[in-house]
């Protein structure tokens, strides 16, 4: 059944990616370059709503075989509340504002019945229950956050697709370890339905996920980590080290322009993997080195349900430290591409001057 479901979703968001993505059907939408794009002319950004059909078909099959989470229904009212206005802002431009208090909506509805609030902070070797309105506001920030960030993280071929790919392919791994199988088997349907889409978004990218896509899997990543919690199956500080590689670029990037006093709800193009994308590396290039860090990231998350508390801990600063080089090596990539510009346009300077007095 779980090959079954699989197959379902794969090929079923393969077929509609090539099928949507087609200038006929409606949901052929083109996404136009802007100031935020690294692509240079329209593309279909229908991707999105073929993950999300596969996803859904195959999710109600597999809760009709296993028993479903008592609130899978308001769990699907949210995501689909988050597709709608991500698919609208998709076909014409929604104000910044309205989705978010659109994303505040669904998460409301999540929470509503409690089920997925995160009682307790859970770090190796310490566990401390929260007050009721830490477990609701903390809880709240961090479906919101995700939501956005994975949006904000959006803007590269395969690299959303990738990160889908490997989070929810380890969340499942995870699930199996744990012997539950209906979270095994429902992120699989998601990572499938992923890998059925990246075969037409690895680069050069045929067709992009759009909004649609993107706020979906940032809502679901964040629902089924705080699932996985609630179950047991893992603490979200795992669920967080496995899709750090977007929750890392994402939230530095927040903080920096917030330092600079620049307005974080405009286009921008200064996340540190764009920027690599912009030093030259490429789209290919440079979301290979993703795949390898979050492919890093999965065996650790992976790893850690069996370290030591104290080996725990030194895989966490151990991250840190790796996040904190691969920043600073990009600082350095260019500044070092500066350096050169620099000497390059004095020495062009040198030259018209040389040969003005020459002449």
């Amino acid at each position: 059944m779980i090959i079954t479901l699989m197959t379902v979703a794969f090929l079923m968001s393969a077929w509609l990616t090539l099928h949507l993505s087609r200038p006929e059907t409606l949901f052929c939408i083109l996404d136009e370059p802007n100031a935020r794009s690294l692509h240079t002319h329209p593309i279909p950004v229908s991707g999105g709503i073929a993950i999300l059909m596969a996803f859904t078909l195959s999710a109600f099959l597999a809760c009709w075989h296993y028993v479903p989470i008592p609130d899978f229904f308001w769990l699907c009212i949210s995501g689909l509340l988050i597709a709608i206005i991500s698919f609208i802002d998709d076909c014409r431009h929604v104000s910044a504002l309205y989705r978010l208090l659109v994303h505040c909506l669904a998460t409301y509805f999540l929470l509503w019945q409690g089920e997925f609030w995160v009682t307790q902070l859970i770090l190796p070797g310490m566990i401390w229950t929260w007050p009721p309105f830490l477990k609701i506001s903390l809880s709240f920030l961090f479906i919101v956050w995700m939501v956005n960030l994975y949006n904000f993280m959006d803007g590269m071929d395969g690299f959303a697709g990738g990160m889908a790919v490997f989070g929810f392919g380890t969340l499942a791994i995870l699930g199996g370890l744990a012997d539950h199988q209906l979270f095994m088997v429902i992120n699989l349907i998601v990572a499938s339905a992923a890998a059925g889409f990246l075969l037409f978004n690895f680069p050069p990218a045929r067709v992009f996920m759009g909004d649609a896509g993107s706020s979906s899997l940032g809502f679901l990543a964040a629902a089924f980590s705080l699932w996985g919690n609630r179950e047991g199956i893992f603490p979200l500080w795992i669920a967080m080290l496995l899709f750090s590689p977007f929750i890392v670029d994402a939230s530095a990037t927040l903080l920096q322009r917030l330092l600079r006093g620049e307005k974080i709800w405009l286009a921008h193009k200064t996340h540190y993997y764009q920027r690599l994308v912009q030093l030259g590396w490429g789209h290919k290039r440079t979301v290979l080195w993703e795949y390898a860090l979050m492919a890093a990231c999965s065996f650790s998350a992976l790893l850690a349900p069996l370290l030591s508390t104290y080996a725990q801990w030194g895989l966490l600063v151990a991250w840190g430290f790796i996040y904190f080089l691969l920043m600073y090596f990009v600082n350095w990539l260019e500044q070092q591409k500066k350096n050169l510009t620099n000497k390059f346009i004095a020495n062009s300077e040198w030259a018209t001057r040389k040969n003005f007095y020459s002449s």
